[in-house]
């Protein structure tokens, strides 16, 4: 399968809230790109599956069983399954998530 997108494109905020666009959908990967406007949080949660977050764009903060991490442009975040986090957009911050 070839798959090419400018991810860069893609990137949209809404005025005060999250968007969630799928990337790619394998039978055992996930892409999907997030859009989080100035403010934003995602509640504390797990996944069933490892992940990788890499932030496109933006500022926040990530929180990952206990640790705070600066979400800024470049940063890749490596979770376990079922990993407590949390995350909070202090600008417009965009990023990749990958579930595998």
């Amino acid at each position: 399968m070839n798959l090419i997108k400018n991810i860069n494109k893609m990137i949209h905020y809404s005025e005060d809230g999250i968007l969630s666009k799928s990337i790619l959908k394998e039978e055992k990967m996930d892409v999907t790109l997030f859009c989080m406007a100035k403010g934003t949080k995602l509640s504390e949660h797990t996944s069933t599956r490892k992940g990788l977050v890499h932030v496109l764009e933006g500022k926040g903060i990530f929180y990952l069983e206990g640790k705070k991490i600066e979400m800024t442009p470049g940063v890749l975040i490596f979770m376990k399954e079922n990993a407590v986090h949390s995350l909070k957009a202090e600008k417009n911050t965009s990023f990749i998530l990958i579930l595998m």
